[in-house]
């Protein structure tokens, strides 16, 4: 018998995994992983605050500890809080002041659940490893989830062959709802419990107040790109990304006016209301990993996560980078991923290093 050491994360989607793999006959253990420790991580910078000693991580826990009891299987439980500041939260930190808007479940995906994870589940002696992700492989080829709306193959683009070997993603071929009525089905405790959303380790937090924990703030001027006249003051370039309309502190009709650029050196925010500044018509992509042999020039791509794929052509850059040209963009933002498809196919991923406005005008800005 075939043993599967599944990712517990406390919701519905590893409960529901957990589940169907031993319907179909595995050996079933489950594996929580605790990522974040807030006082610790908090005592490190020196500054911890109430809000930050207050993290739902524990009732994740036991959450996954309850469905572990009810499926009569057992749950380990691991501390990857030092590997996860090293390779998750540092990079999240040092993309913020660089001005970029950073991914850190991709990065969390590709150093922790799928490298710590897998060492520590092969020291459990598993023969493959499963998580609750919407996503599938067949052939060692990974495809989108068959629920286009949860469809996970975007945090994933960037693990290598390697990594998808030995894995299962038993929810991939299941729409939302239908896990859900699998979880009323097997009678599991978390089979309402709503989806984590946001940046994991901020969770319902206010992202600013947090943020300032290990950032200092430095104010600048919001201008308005079309009038070049200061409308407000900013309070740091890095609590905004391209296309972002909330928490602009201006006078007018705010609700029509997006971020559309970022001038690092001279710590301006620029906006406007005319959605053309957030055009664009190509992008340079790093950090490449290709899933595929032989990448076509004529491919799909997704800019964000739910966002629609557009097509794109490809060239070659340098040794390490790539040109990606399309007809047109909104809001393609330096630090996120572009994620490149053949149809259903994920056939490789870049992080978005520039991006070239239609608008010359914002060229040089983030």
């Amino acid at each position: 018998m075939n043993k599967v050491i599944v990712g517990m994360s406390g919701g519905v989607d590893s409960a529901v995994a957990a589940a169907l793999l031993l319907e179909q006959g595995y050996e079933v253990e489950g594996l929580f992983m605790k990522n974040w420790d807030s006082v610790t991580n908090n005592d490190i910078k020196g500054n911890a605050t109430i809000n930050d000693v207050i993290c739902p991580q524990e009732q994740d826990y036991l959450d996954a500890k309850s469905v572990c009891d009810k499926l009569g299987i057992k749950l380990h439980r691991v501390n990857f809080v030092k590997e996860y500041w090293d390779h998750v939260f540092s990079y999240f930190l040092d993309e913020l002041k660089l001005g970029r808007t950073p991914n850190p479940d991709v990065m969390c995906n590709k150093y922790i659940k799928f490298d710590y994870f897998i060492k520590e589940a092969k020291r459990l002696g598993a023969d493959y490893i499963a998580t609750g992700h919407y996503a599938i492989l067949e052939n060692n080829k990974l495809y989108k989830g068959i629920d286009s709306n949860k469809d996970q193959t975007y945090f994933l683009a960037q693990l290598s062959n390697e990594q998808l070997k030995n894995v299962l993603f038993p929810v991939g071929k299941l729409n939302k709802s239908e896990v859900r009525m699998l979880a009323e089905k097997y009678n599991l405790s978390v089979s309402h419990k709503k989806d984590s959303t946001g940046i994991c380790f901020i969770g319902e937090r206010n992202f600013k107040k947090f943020l300032e924990n290990y950032l200092p703030n430095k104010k600048g001027n919001i201008i308005d790109i079309d009038t070049n006249e200061i409308v407000g003051e900013h309070s740091g370039l890095m609590y905004y990304t391209i296309g972002q309309r909330r928490g602009l502190d201006i006078g007018g009709n705010p609700s029509r006016t997006f971020v559309v650029g970022k001038d690092m050196t001279k710590n301006i925010l620029y906006i406007s209301d005319n959605e053309e500044y957030l055009i664009s018509t190509s992008c340079i992509i790093d950090s490449l990993n290709l899933l595929t042999d032989k990448l076509s020039s004529n491919c799909n791509a997704k800019f964000r996560y739910r966002s629609n794929d557009i097509k794109v052509h490809l060239e070659q850059a340098n040794d390490k980078e790539l040109l990606v040209t399309y007809e047109s963009a909104k809001s393609v933002t330096p630090g996120q991923l572009c994620v490149l498809y053949d149809g259903n196919r994920c056939v490789g991923s870049g992080i978005i290093k520039e991006v070239r406005k239609r608008n010359e005008k914002l060229w040089y800005l983030l």
